[in-house]
């Protein structure tokens, strides 16, 4: 053990199980709590919070913070918390450990439970800079004293993946339509992808300037593809709600006078 301190974790699903697993390899004295009774190889199970709570860190891991914030007390020393919520539910979590004294981190885990004790599992966390149980878990990234930051990039990453994914699911349903399997498109697919991502800090640059001025693709031309996109979707019989909502979108920035302009403009209908 060295000076390393007791850790309790409470939730015990397929992340919390993970989490429990890598502290013990990392040779953490390991309490466990789950609602209904479950038990993890080399690690104490406990009936009751009461117990829990005798830890000197105790890691929440729970399916909200709805369920998590009647379980909370000022018996906690210090509350690592990586249930999955937004930013406003963090900064709550924090300011009512900071009113009794409970010394708070509040991290996302950006891994799946496979990757949990690898280099491959980024933990972002913020409020509290004390991080010695999150390396058991992989690569910490420290965001900043504001608590609700690690929820906030963690919903931004996610929301770039769900869209992503949608939009590969769309296109692989629109070359479905018409025999062409996604073992040949896919290849295509990820090429297109990893160009597409060179675009990015120029288009970043742009919403923070908020000079959108291009000669390259300006917004009406992608207005008018994504009608051509809604339509042939309509026409082979499929679901239209992603590329027809992108439409609509990219649309209103036209009618508002960036028809001229480049993709990056449309954020300005988004900020609104």
């Amino acid at each position: 053990m060295g000076n390393k301190k007791t850790v309790s974790v409470l939730g015990l699903g397929r992340m919390g199980n993970a989490l429990a697993k890598a502290l013990v390899g990392q040779g953490y004295e390991v309490t466990v709590w789950n609602r209904t009774p479950k038990t993890v190889p080399n690690t104490r199970s406990v009936a009751t919070l009461e117990e829990a709570f005798k830890s000197d860190v105790v890691v929440t891991c729970l399916s909200t913070y709805d369920v998590q914030q009647p379980l909370l007390t000022n018996e906690i020393k210090t509350l690592v918390n990586l249930t999955s919520g937004t930013p406003e539910q963090a900064r709550a979590t924090a300011q009512w450990a900071k009113t009794n004294g409970v010394e708070y981190v509040d991290g996302v885990i950006m891994a799946v439970p496979q990757q949990i004790g690898t280099p491959q599992a980024k933990i972002f966390f913020g409020g509290s800079e004390n991080h010695h149980v999150l390396q058991a878990f992989g690569e910490p990234v420290y965001v900043g004293e504001d608590a609700g930051l690690a929820a906030l990039y963690d919903l931004a990453l996610l929301g770039l993946m769900w869209a992503t994914f949608g939009g590969y699911l769309q296109a692989v349903a629109l070359m479905g339509s018409e025999g062409i399997a996604p073992q040949r498109f896919t290849p295509m697919a990820m090429s297109w992808l990893n160009e597409m991502s060179t675009l990015l800090p120029e288009m970043g640059e742009e919403t923070q300037t908020r000079q959108y001025e291009t000669e390259v693709s300006a917004l009406d031309i992608n207005v008018a593809g994504l009608r051509m996109l809604t339509e042939a979707n309509r026409e082979q019989g499929l679901d239209t709600t992603i590329p027809q909502a992108l439409h609509d979108l990219f649309e209103r920035a036209q009618r508002n006078g960036h028809g001229a302009h480049s993709i990056a403009s449309v954020i300005e209908e988004i900020r609104k």
